[in-house]
């Protein structure tokens, strides 16, 4: 794998893991037990079905604890920190081959950014959505993040350059987004 699409489905698969930390892991196990990527040295402990089987129950019970209000909010205080050392571990399984002082710098620095800022987002739509509904739109929103960890992750399995586009594109209007709201919100302070 060329040094750019090691670094495109690294960030893919790390900005996956702020939507879902054990999901792009267990699909990595997967991918990796049917042949279809090879993961080299302390990452090839992912290529063994007792490691899917791990990572895939990991993986229903994270699903399952978003869909319940308030404890998913107690699991953003523990997934925050865990998706930004999911984030730097799925890059780095993906530069392997690569000169480690150049795998691990991409992985801290895009891996856990990119899963850190993921996560932070899930974080505050979650708590607006607890803030203004109680908690009760909370089960839609852990839906949406569900598709996107899967979608994310299998782009980036595929098409790790389209993965790359379209992180850069959501968090160009996730940034346009917020600083209309801001500004909205100034101006009805104003008036």
């Amino acid at each position: 794998m060329s040094l750019i699409s090691a670094i495109g489905v690294g960030i893919g698969l790390s900005a996956a893991c702020g939507f879902r930390i054990f999901l792009p892991p267990a699909m990595m196990s997967l991918a990796a037990n049917l042949d279809w990527m090879e993961l080299d040295g302390q990452f090839a402990m992912l290529d063994s079905w007792s490691a899917f089987a791990v990572l895939s129950a990991a993986v229903a019970f994270e699903i399952g604890g978003y869909f319940i209000p308030w404890i998913d909010n107690l699991l953003d205080v523990v997934a925050t920190p865990t998706a930004a050392l999911a984030g730097v571990f799925v890059s780095a399984s993906m530069l392997g081959e690569f000169d480690p002082m150049l795998q691990w710098s991409v992985a801290l620095i895009a891996g856990g950014g990119a899963a850190g800022t993921v996560q932070i987002g899930t974080v505050a739509t979650r708590a607006a959505s607890t803030g203004t509904t109680g908690g009760l739109a909370n089960p839609l929103i852990a839906i949406f993040e569900a598709i996107a960890a899967v979608v994310l992750t299998i782009l980036a399995l595929l098409s790790p350059i389209i993965v790359v586009i379209a992180l850069i594109a959501m968090f160009y209007f996730s940034f346009k987004m917020i600083s209309n709201l801001k500004q909205r919100k100034a101006k009805t302070q104003a008036a």
